[in-house]
């Protein structure tokens, strides 16, 4: 029976010692958060350091390599994880635009990924795209050594040149003869007839930005010019990206432009009015010889007794390349390291492993964390929790949970709620509707398996006047846009609540997290 006791009391002695010692890890994330948050810094060097991180180019792989260096300066065991591959990469230098004639106009232009660069600085005049056969034959003198005005309105895709758009430019020539026949009947009747033919019998033929590409390239045209609003957005060449049989003979030739609305009405207007616009362009669009692969990275502190259940930290490490990335999603992988710094250097010993993941190719379709649910499928069930960071540089003021996490989650979260100038809050939420359709984040391929996916609550709660239409795949997504004690707070919220979840004697429940 003295054993017994004395057994008892030692257990009873070690559990307090460990709730001790979280007690004071956690006070020092705390103290952490506040006095020794490298969160901006992280964000700083990967905006400042490697710009835009697309898919398949050197700032891409060079960001990954450093994450991983990050990750073993704080004792957490990183690697690459393979995900997939591209058919050729992708590296932006400079740009450059003017007007130099009749008047001198430099020009605010961006252009789309994988799309070509000139040969240096190249200097040329400015016709308007034809819509017609007719309108083609008048012009086709003048498309060598041009640049052509597209119509419509810009979103940031290039102008396509493959088989399935080739086949619809096709159709939309065939309508078009059809009715310049019907208006030639109409107009020669009227003729006959000895007036004029009443401008409602005549059709309009349909319009269709890059209707005569391919013509006008054959002809010597240089490039295509197309009016965007601001803030220009630059994507990319989806079909090219995703067909693995592309090869170096396949690339783009030609320059792909998308400028300023404002400058392009300018433009539109002097050439309408037969004026000699004379324009010249240094771009440098670089491509990489391919197949490319692209990894995920992958780093975990294990869990000391349920090692196989895990918490995961995530965000998507790759960008769009107008810009340098910083708010999407560099607010999701600056808070991944910020939140990992604290956990890693806090002394918090987790029983579940914490991993945090930054994604491959989520511009490009979710790629990396659809190539991490194949390749971890057998592991899906035991993932606790993803917190998954893609909305933005904005606070995480609460947290919504599932009914049977609620009593956990507020012990979870008290430490937060001192720390900054206003209340956390922890609320019921009920069971979530399940995730039937991959969505705008890396969040919906984990939701689709039914892994719990419960955010922190995002919000401007300052009215720094945020909007993430303004950097969403733009040439504005700079580290200007984003907030230094947002970020911090952030990744300190992320590294409490995942740590807390971490430590519990048991996992919290699935059931209820999404409507049965």
């Amino acid at each position: 029976m003295k054993k017994l006791r004395l057994l008892v009391a030692t257990c009873l002695m070690a559990m307090s010692m460990g709730a001790f010692a979280q007690d004071a890890a956690v006070k020092k994330m705390t103290d952490m958060a506040v006095n020794e948050n490298k969160t901006w810094d992280y964000l700083s060097t990967l905006t400042g350091r490697f710009g835009g991180r697309l898919l398949g180019s050197d700032a891409y792989e060079n960001a990954a390599a450093w994450l991983i260096h990050e990750f073993n300066k704080l004792g957490i065991e990183a690697h690459l994880e393979e995900a997939g591959e591209v058919p050729v990469g992708f590296n932006r230098g400079p740009w450059f635009g003017r007007m130099v004639g009749p008047e001198s106009m430099n020009l605010h232009f961006v252009t789309p990924v994988c799309t070509s660069r000139t040969p240096g600085l190249v200097r040329g005049h400015v016709v308007i795209e034809p819509n017609s056969e007719a309108e083609l034959a008048r012009i086709k003198g003048k498309v060598k050594g041009a640049w052509v005005l597209v119509g419509g309105t810009n979103s940031g895709w290039p102008i396509y040149l493959n088989a399935k758009e080739d086949s619809i430019r096709a159709e939309v020539k065939a309508k078009n003869a059809q009715i310049e026949k019907e208006n030639a009947e109409i107009m020669a009747k009227a003729r006959a007839n000895g007036g004029r033919p009443d401008p409602s019998q005549l059709k309009q033929v349909e319009t269709r930005p890059g209707l005569y590409a391919r013509e006008l390239l054959e002809l010597g045209a240089l490039g295509f010019i197309q009016s965007g609003e601001l803030p220009l957005r630059a994507l990319y060449d989806r079909p090219m990206m995703a067909d693995m049989s592309v090869t170096f003979d396949d690339l783009p030739t030609h320059a792909d432009i998308k400028l300023d609305a404002s400058q392009y009405a300018v433009i539109y207007k002097k050439v309408k009015n037969f004026e000699d616009v004379q324009l010249e362009f240094d771009i440098r669009n670089h491509f990489k010889l391919g197949p490319i692969k692209y990894y995920n990275v992958v780093a975990e502190i294990p869990g000391s007794k349920f090692k196989d259940e895990k918490i995961i930290i995530s965000g998507h490490l790759d960008a769009f390349d107008s810009a340098t990335g910083a708010v999407d999603c560099g607010t999701g992988i600056g808070a991944m390291l910020g939140a990992a710094h604290l956990i890693a250097k806090s002394g918090v010993k987790p029983k579940r492993t914490i991993q945090f993941v930054a994604f491959a190719g989520e511009e490009f379709g979710l790629w990396g964390a659809q190539a991490y649910c194949k390749t971890h499928a057998k592991e899906l069930d035991k993932i606790v929790n993803l917190f998954n960071r893609d909305g933005g540089p904005t606070a995480c003021t609460g947290i919504s949970v599932p009914d049977a996490w609620y009593d956990d989650m507020v012990k979870i979260c008290a430490p937060i709620k001192n720390l900054w100038d206003f209340e956390f809050t922890v609320t019921k939420s009920g069971p979530r509707r399940k995730v039937t359709a991959l969505g705008g984040t890396d969040a919906s391929v984990f939701g689709m398996k039914g892994v719990p996916c419960v955010e922190l609550k995002n919000e401007d709660y300052k009215g720094y006047g945020f909007n993430y239409q303004e950097i969403w795949h733009t040439e504005n997504d700079y580290l200007n846009k984003s907030f230094q004690d947002y970020m911090e707070q952030a990744a300190a919220a992320t590294a409490i609540v995942a740590s807390g979840m971490a430590t519990l004697d048991k996992a919290l429940p699935r059931e209820g997290v999404y409507e049965k």
